[in-house]
């Protein structure tokens, strides 16, 4: 099998997913635009070969790239990131080489949250009330539906970034004031807690893994209020959560993909879809599947693509946890008390590079225990602060 693998050396951990590629039997081959001597000494053995192009945004390279692969290997058999950023152009290429896979006819409804939404409802999944908006007046009018506070973003965007709040007409006019030239989705603020159904599906659409997420608060008050985040699997998904979730597998016709579709628990079996994604969940969300459930996420996907393997047997042994620090924020407990304290039970404690220190804090914390209760005491050592 023949994998092309966009940009294997970030997310950092990523290079594992390339490694059990290669472990398995397939020829991975990279395309990224870091030199070749400059990628980490782990992708390098990852890959069968790579290809550098100047930037990853001149599509043209990127065809020319495969088109290098298709002449020394053969058919290409997938192409692939497991990253959001690249969602489009992986769909593109899936299209001029006729790859399995998501095609640019069906990446409007993973990546246009408007067009989410319709799929939401398709799948018999609350929503927020929302639509698109054009200008001030086309806002106005929504908020008299919705009222205040409404929440605004890109339609097409990744994570939180250039998502904001909005308490007032005041702020909503400074929003259109500076908001960047991209159309703007404009919804009704749900309250509700974060949770996660998250997973790996097969060719035929049938989950081999699934779990779920509970997260102390969204990445938009994460990154806009410079807050510290923890977030932590549960051993048993709540059953309203798991049939809203399988529902909309199905409604989004996920095939061979991770997913990561994100609700707000408004109450006991009441969840409102907020967003989904086609790939892993962020951060290091991929080794807390591992040490929740003692397995290697990175060879089940390896072995589902190459092998069609689906014969997955895991338990939801742990909750695993990840609980971030701020350097702005003055804890109570040292670095060094907390691992004297808890060593027993982290499982990887990392500085956080700076491109996802804005959701993921400047260190984070990765631990696990079966204890519900022993998770949130970690959790309170880990955040508490003098102020």
């Amino acid at each position: 099998m023949n994998c092309v693998f966009l940009s294997p050396h970030f997310p950092p951990q990523y290079h594992r997913f390339c490694g059990q590629l290669k472990q398995v039997g397939a020829n991975v081959l990279g395309i990224a635009d870091a030199p070749y001597d400059a990628l980490p000494v782990e992708v390098r053995a990852a890959l069968t070969e790579y290809y550098r192009v100047e930037r990853m945004d001149d599509y043209g390279a990127l065809v020319q790239a495969c088109g290098y692969f298709t002449h020394r290997y053969g058919k290409i058999d997938r192409i692939d990131s497991l990253n959001e950023y690249w969602l489009g152009i992986e769909a593109r290429l899936r299209d001029d080489f006729n790859v399995f896979g998501v095609r640019a006819c069906d990446i409007g409804m993973i990546r246009s949250k408007s067009e989410m939404k319709k799929t939401f409802r398709e799948a018999r999944v609350q929503v927020a009330a929302g639509r698109v908006v054009h200008n001030l007046n086309e806002a106005r009018t929504l908020i008299e539906e919705t009222g205040y506070p409404v929440v605004a973003k890109p339609d097409v965007g990744v994570g939180a970034l250039d998502t904001f709040r909005l308490d007032s007409d005041a702020d909503l006019v400074r929003f259109f004031e500076h908001k960047r030239p991209v159309e703007y989705i404009v919804e009704a603020f749900i309250q509700g807690t974060i949770t996660s159904f998250d997973g790996l599906c097969d060719a035929a659409g049938t989950p081999v893994f699934r779990t779920a997420h509970v997260f102390s608060q969204g990445i938009m008050e994460t990154v806009n209020e410079a807050r510290h985040i923890a977030y932590y699997s549960l051993r048993d998904i709540p059953p309203a959560l798991e049939a809203a979730g399988l529902r909309c597998l199905e409604a989004f016709r996920v095939r061979e993909r991770f997913f990561h579709i994100e609700f707000f628990h408004t109450g006991d079996d009441s969840f409102t879809a907020l967003e989904v994604n086609m790939r892993p969940p962020g951060g290091f969300t991929t080794d807390m599947f591992n040490y929740a459930c003692d397995i290697d996420i990175y060879k089940i996907w390896a072995e589902l693509l190459v092998h069609g393997q689906t014969d997955v047997a895991f338990e939801r042994k742990y909750h695993c946890c990840y609980a971030s620090r701020k350097n702005n924020l003055d804890y109570i407990h040292s670095h060094d008390e907390i691992l004297t304290r808890y060593g027993g039970q982290m499982c990887q404690v990392d500085r956080v590079p700076g491109v996802f220190a804005s959701a993921l804090g400047d260190m984070g914390y990765i631990f696990r225990t079966a204890d519900f209760e022993r998770l949130h005491e970690i959790i309170r050592f880990i955040h508490q602060t003098r102020v």
